[in-house]
């Protein structure tokens, strides 16, 4: 009987530490993805020039890019930059998740291998193979080729405002909840589920969810970067993002397409969302014990917490399955009316408590 394996679409190199970004040359060479340093950086204008200062002498071979924003316009413009500077080994996202997003955009565009180097932890988009990118329409989701190394530097995460921090242990939270809804999807319509993408981006939720340290502390700040590269590997074993989006998703994108000039950061959003959509599913314990880890980090747990009403809160998840059509989640499964999910949420704030 023939033995079958599969290839996991995976970076080549993940390098988590403190310190991390100094050895970024010698790390790129050592792997032969860029022994010659040919390297085309995009960085932000703001953050990204202290550390092109920091790097620059290291890497005297590279070309630096400026990106904007977070556009598709941006991204198109860093390629077609890229692409009239000269040859490259590859294309370097020096960045938050803004500028991560361009780079494999303008990578894929331009045919290049792309390294993350991330400097906040905000979402796990900084190794998913999807590039989120603001457009004419509002914002969309491009698939783009897995990162071929990713560089995390625990003293740059340490250095960057607490809210990123904060926004990516609600992100992979949020997993948890995403799992369940697969789940559900599976055993209510029969949709198939892969184990290994489930397994890891469970996983990495529920190591974030268990560690005992706070945003302060590199032990913490290692199990979440980890935890946020996984799920990005995750989603790409699986194909699409259904490893870590669910209803705690949908909730987020409804925030942000009723509300664009409220919404809070997508890490906050879909944490809330998660915490709740537990509830939801008669996952009460579960529901509680993951607003109290949610509190402890400083997260929200209540819309009235980022700003919002109740009644808002009940239009934002009445209007959520629309986000994703297609997808089912605990949302389509109730398929509950507005005064139901006003009950639902009262009955939530209340088992979870001031």
């Amino acid at each position: 009987m023939p033995v079958l394996t599969r290839l996991i679409p995976s970076p080549l190199v993940v390098d988590i530490r403190p310190g991390a970004l100094n050895d970024l040359a010698g790390v790129l060479a050592d792997q032969r993805i860029s022994s010659s340093g040919k390297l085309a950086i995009a960085i932000s204008g703001g953050s990204g020039s202290v550390l092109r200062e920091r790097l620059a002498p290291a890497l005297p071979s590279a070309e630096w890019f400026e990106v904007g924003g977070g556009t598709l316009d941006d991204a198109i413009k860093l390629a077609d930059a890229m692409k009239k500077k000269g040859r490259y080994d590859a294309v370097v996202g020096l960045g938050g998740g803004k500028i991560i997003d361009c780079a494999k955009f303008a990578a894929a565009r331009v045919g290049l291998p792309l390294v993350a180097v991330a400097t906040n932890l905000s979402h796990d988009g900084l190794c998913s193979p999807v590039a989120t990118l603001d457009n004419d329409a509002g914002r969309g989701s491009y698939g783009v080729p897995n990162p071929i190394a990713v560089v995390i530097d625990l003293d740059v995460i340490r250095e960057a405002p607490v809210r990123f921090v904060r926004s990516g242990i609600g992100d992979a939270l949020s997993n948890i909840s995403a799992i369940r809804d697969w789940e559900l999807a599976a055993r209510e319509r029969g949709e198939d589920i892969d184990g290994l993408a489930a397994a890891m981006a469970r996983q990495a939720g529920e190591a974030v969810l268990r560690h005992p340290g706070g945003v302060g502390d590199d032990g913490f700040l290692q199990v979440l970067a980890e935890g946020l590269v996984l799920t990005g590997i995750a989603m790409s074993v699986s194909g699409d993002s259904r490893p870590a989006s669910g209803a705690c998703h949908e909730i987020n994108h409804a925030f942000d397409l009723l509300f664009p000039k409220r919404a809070a950061s997508h890490g906050e959003q879909c944490g809330l969302g998660a915490a709740f959509a537990m509830h939801l599913r008669g996952a009460h314990e579960e529901s509680v014990f993951m607003a109290e880890v949610l509190r402890r980090h400083g997260l929200p747990v209540l819309p009235e917490e980022i700003g919002f009403t109740v009644d808002e809160f009940v239009q934002v998840v009445e209007y959520a399955p629309q986000t994703r059509p297609g997808r089912y989640t605990i949302l389509e499964h109730l398929n509950l009316k507005s005064d139901q999910i006003k009950d639902a949420y009262l009955d939530y704030a209340k088992a979870i408590g001031s």
